[in-house]
């Protein structure tokens, strides 16, 4: 599976290393950035990574910043993109399990290296149960499209 994975300034150092762990689970990742501590703003990657997702040049993205929730609230403008922001495994496996979430956001200052890397294994191995949630997530798309005529 193609990954595409961004971060701020504050995801960079754990982004590296989660990197070669994807890579070492058998999927391709491309890293959009950023690339070091110098501030940056979290919206640019968030829509790099979400557009790759949205344009479906890769399958699935990544984000990463201090909270997630930015990157998070970021990448859900763009169309087609199904992001969660998610803080232990559970979340993780329900966000693809029932909504069928297509961008995994992660807390760099909120959650350890062990546990996200559990997380992305599990979200990444984890399939879209669909039956009722599709009908689910077929309403989110159709909300999507409704404010696209606007």
């Amino acid at each position: 599976m193609k990954i595409v994975i961004g971060s701020d300034h504050r995801g960079v150092e754990i982004k590296r290393r989660l990197v070669t762990a994807i890579q070492t689970m058998g999927h391709e990742v491309e890293d959009i950035g950023a690339d070091g501590a110098e501030s940056v703003d979290y919206p640019d990657y968030a829509y790099e990574v979400a557009n790759r997702v949205g344009n479906k040049s890769a399958e699935r993205g990544l984000l990463i910043c201090g909270t997630g929730i930015g990157m998070c609230i970021a990448a859900n403008k763009v169309r087609g993109v199904r992001a969660a922001p998610c803080q232990d495994t559970l979340t993780a496996e329900l966000s693809r399990r029932h909504n069928d979430a297509n961008v995994l956001c992660l807390s760099a200052d909120l959650t350890g290296e062990e546990q996200m890397a559990q997380m992305i294994r599990l979200w990444l191995d984890t399939p879209f149960d669909g039956g009722r949630h599709a009908r689910r997530v077929e309403k989110i798309t159709k909300i999507e499209a409704d404010q696209a005529k606007v």
